[in-house]
């Protein structure tokens, strides 16, 4: 885009988008659209919610951890930016923000990368928090319900899906996860996501940050971000029910096609 189309660009969407000057120019230096936001709340806080709503502001499309199940050759890139390169520059082309992991647990170098964007703290009262984060994430690693006996049946057929797991497991409980003090008890987690939350509060300049629960509704997140209040409800998404039916049905499906591709015995002559 010429700097002129860049100009022109920048006055008809930036009330909309979030666009600075400065950005538009940056995405020309860089060859894509710079992020503007960047969600470091953990998962489990309602960030489903905050996607559909960012993009429902003109801020989208906004990266989320539904984002990497649907596309499983993205696991490659986390997995490399674990590794400590940029990797997740490659994830984000095509999106201007982002929230959940694993964009969040790079909240740090999102950060510096991104000097003028906004940063969204989401939270929630650790009680439920821990409820509904055990009850998906944690269980797909470590329970004995339907959900991870169909996610470890499919880890058998599925090399991606495997991979999957596996940057799961080295994302949060790892020596690098974001929960590698200990997960078995509840207080561990609810420690855990506490310090997270006041690690980003120490870290992101107060003009830049906005910590939000869900339930505040619209009006402060238009607030931070400079934009009109939707005449809409904000969206709703059950996340706990998404995910579970994520896994659930990708594995019946991949289990499935596995099943039909098997050679059929022949019958008896």
């Amino acid at each position: 885009m010429p700097a002129l189309e860049c100009e022109s660009a920048f006055a008809a969407a930036a009330p909309a988008e979030g666009l600075t000057r400065w950005q538009c120019r940056l995405s020309l230096i860089a060859g894509a659209t710079p992020i503007t936001l960047i969600g470091a709340g953990l998962p489990r806080t309602g960030t489903l919610t905050q996607k559909f709503a960012l993009e429902e502001l003109g801020l989208g499309p906004c990266y989320h951890w539904v984002n990497v199940i649907a596309d499983l050759d993205q696991v490659e890139l986390w997995w490399r930016s674990l590794d400590g390169e940029d990797a997740w520059r490659e994830a984000f082309e095509g999106f201007t923000c982002t929230v959940d992991w694993p964009g969040g647990y790079f909240y740090r170098e999102l950060v510096e990368a991104y000097p003028e964007a906004k940063v969204l703290l989401s939270v929630r009262d650790p009680e439920p928090w821990e409820r509904s984060f055990r009850e998906t994430i944690w269980e797909m690693g470590f329970g004995q319900s339907l959900m991870p006996l169909l996610a470890r049946a499919r880890a058998e057929v599925d090399p991606k899906w495997r991979r999957y797991l596996a940057l799961v497991e080295r994302m949060f409980w790892g020596p690098q996860g974001t929960f590698a003090e200990g997960h078995q008890r509840p207080e561990q987690l609810i420690e855990q996501m506490q310090r997270h939350n006041q690690q980003v509060i120490q870290l992101v300049p107060a003009e830049r940050l906005l910590v939000w629960e869900v339930g505040e509704g619209w009006e402060p997140l238009c607030d931070f971000l400079g934009v009109a209040v939707p005449n809409s409800p904000l969206p709703h998404a059950n996340d706990r029910e998404t995910f579970l039916e994520r896994v659930i049905d990708g594995a019946l499906a991949t289990l499935s096609a596995w099943r039909e591709a098997q050679p059929q015995p022949q019958a008896a002559s």
